[in-house]
């Protein structure tokens, strides 16, 4: 049995500039950091040569890897290289689809990383975060970017750079231990209520970036501008950039932000709330705010009967956390 642990993410400044359509032309820059909630891959060896997969409320059986209806369970498979006779499960401490905190992506990843383990291989974390990317983007089509992988496969707080040639960035943020903590003391997610598809909104972004190129240029130098300012001790500057950024990313495509949620911010914003953002691409999932010391308490206080998701920066990224492996069939 191999078990898989692979941490999910907040971004916090220069989302969007990782898709194609943007960082084809330029480069783009986000600041991300994992968070200690997770996506867990369990693989075990089968008695039979049947493939049973089991995720959310649905269980596959099947007898070749080319018939799992899971597409990224499928996908990372074949990558793998894994033969019949095998059985996953797959478990997430939020909810697996429009949570905004890159789920997929780290599912992908912890698929990767269980599977190559499965054969007796260590994986390092820029394998995983390009095959995974091959197989969301390539392989099942999807219109998103490569942030959430490669956060995922290295974990850590990290400034990634996606350069115009495709190759990827990965530099840690050198803030201090304390700057640090304070981060991750004034960062506070609370749950919409609502769940959404990234796909869509991700695709109206894409279609739209000739005519947002220049809302996505400021995007990416808020990036930039907040490492500069964690590296130099300011933590609340977080908080101001989310606002900024926030600001900007409303804009980039409908449907990102609605009445209620907008409503929900400006309750967050006049409790003393310094700037936030919704997770992910927008319409659902959490909302990610930054509040100083002195008025986390208001701000709890305002968004009481919310329910909030306490989290804790994850210095890293996708492990193997158990492996035996045993045969038991010959």
């Amino acid at each position: 049995m191999i078990i898989s642990r692979t941490p999910l993410r907040v971004s916090l400044a220069g989302g969007g500039t990782d898709l194609p359509g943007y960082c084809d032309l330029r480069d783009g820059m986000v600041l991300s950091t994992a968070i200690d909630k997770y996506v867990h891959v369990i693989i075990q060896e089968r008695f039979d040569d049947q493939i049973h997969i089991n995720y959310a409320k649905r269980k596959e059986v099947v007898s070749r890897v080319e018939d799992i209806r899971h597409d990224l369970v499928r996908e990372a498979a074949i990558v793998a290289r894994l033969d019949n006779g095998f059985e996953v499960t797959t478990l997430a401490d939020v909810p697996s689809e429009g949570s905004g905190l890159g789920s997929s992506s780290s599912l992908t990843v912890g698929l990767l990383n269980a599977f190559h383990a499965y054969h007796g291989v260590q994986t390092d974390a820029e394998t995983l975060a390009r095959q995974a990317c091959d197989i969301e983007i390539t392989r099942c089509k999807k219109p998103i970017g490569r942030q959430d992988q490669y956060i995922a496969a290295y974990g850590g707080v990290r400034f990634l750079t996606f350069r115009s040639d495709g190759d990827v960035e990965v530099e840690p943020v050198a803030a201090s231990a304390e700057t640090l903590r304070r981060l991750e003391s004034g960062l506070l997610l609370y749950f919409t209520g609502k769940t959404r598809r990234a796909d869509a909104v991700l695709a109206r972004q894409s279609r739209r970036t000739g005519t947002n190129l220049g809302s996505l240029d400021r995007i990416r130098d808020l990036a930039r501008a907040l490492r500069a300012e964690l590296e130099a001790g300011d933590a609340d500057a977080a908080g101001r950039r989310l606002h900024q950024g926030w600001a900007v990313k409303k804009g980039l495509a409908k449907g990102i932000s609605d009445r209620e949620i907008d409503a929900l911010y400006r309750k967050a914003l006049k409790a003393g709330a310094l700037g936030g953002k919704l997770t992910g691409a927008g319409g659902g999932g959490f909302l990610a705010l930054y509040a100083p010391e002195h008025r986390r308490s208001a701000v709890r206080a305002a968004l009481k009967g919310r329910r909030e998701l306490p989290i804790a920066l994850e210095p890293d990224g996708s492990k193997i956390i158990f492996n035996i492996k045993r045969r038991i069939w010959k």
